[in-house]
C-alpha cells in the first residue's frame, strides 16, 4: 500500500503488520507451512516466504519494523519556521502580489531551508499540517457589475470568435476547404 504522494501505512497499520509477522514467527517455530499460515493469517503467500526467509537470517527481530519508509523533510520546529516565514507574506520575499501558489512555497522551502520538495509535496504537506487552499468567501468591493457585464456583451464576443463557420465544411481530409 505504497503510494507516490503521501502514501505508505500508518503508524496504526505498521503495527498492525508487525504484529502479524510476529504471529507468522510464532508458526515457524512451530513449523507450519507457509500456505498454511498465509491463509490463516489472510495474507499471501509470498509475504510469508519472505518473512520466513529473514526470520531464518535473522530471528524475530528482523521481522520488527523499522518505522516509517521516510521521514518528513520539514520537522515540526522548521515548519513553525515556515508558518511564520508565510505569516510575513510574499511580497516580503521578492514577490510582486500577495499570493501565496504552492511553487512559491516550494521555492521558499529551497531557499529558507534547502530542502527540495515537489509541487504535490508542498501540498500534501500543508494539508498535513492544517491548512488548506483558500478561496475568497465573496467579491471584491470594487467590482463594477455593469461593467463586467458590459465587457461579456461586448468585448467577449470578439475574442472569442465565432462558434460555428458562416458556411457548412467538409470533413475530407483531401479537401483544402476543410482545413
Amino acid at each position: 500500500m505504497r503510494y507516490a504522494q503521501g502514501g505508505g501505512l500508518t503508524d496504526e497499520r505498521r503495527v498492525f503488520r508487525e504484529k502479524l509477522r510476529m504471529a507468522a514467527a510464532e508458526r515457524f517455530v512451530q513449523g507450519d507451512e507457509n500456505a498454511v499460515i498465509a491463509h490463516d493469517l489472510r495474507v499471501s503467500v509470498r509475504s510469508v516466504q519472505r518473512w520466513r526467509k529473514a526470520w531464518s537470517q535473522g530471528g524475530p527481530r528482523a521481522l520488527a519494523s523499522k518505522g516509517p519508509a521516510s521521514l518528513p523533510l520539514l520537522s515540526d520546529e522548521l515548519f513553525t519556521v515556515l508558518e511564520q516565514e508565510l505569516a510575513k507574506g510574499p511580497v516580503a520575499h521578492g514577490w510582486p502580489d500577495q499570493t501565496w501558489t504552492l511553487s512559491r512555497i516550494k521555492t521558499l522551502i529551497g531557499r529558507r531551508f534547502h530542502k527540495s520538495y515537489t509541487v504535490q509535496g508542498v501540498a500534501a504537506l500543508l494539508k498535513r499540517h492544517g491548512w488548506s487552499c483558500q478561496v475568497p468567501a465573496r467579491r471584491a468591493v470594487e467590482r463594477d457589475e455593469a461593467a463586467v457585464a458590459g465587457w461579456v456583451k461586448e468585448t467577449w464576443p470578439q475574442v472569442e470568435g465565432p462558434w460555428r463557420r458562416s458556411a457548412p465544411g467538409s470533413s475530407s481530409r483531401t479537401r483544402p476547404a476543410s482545413r
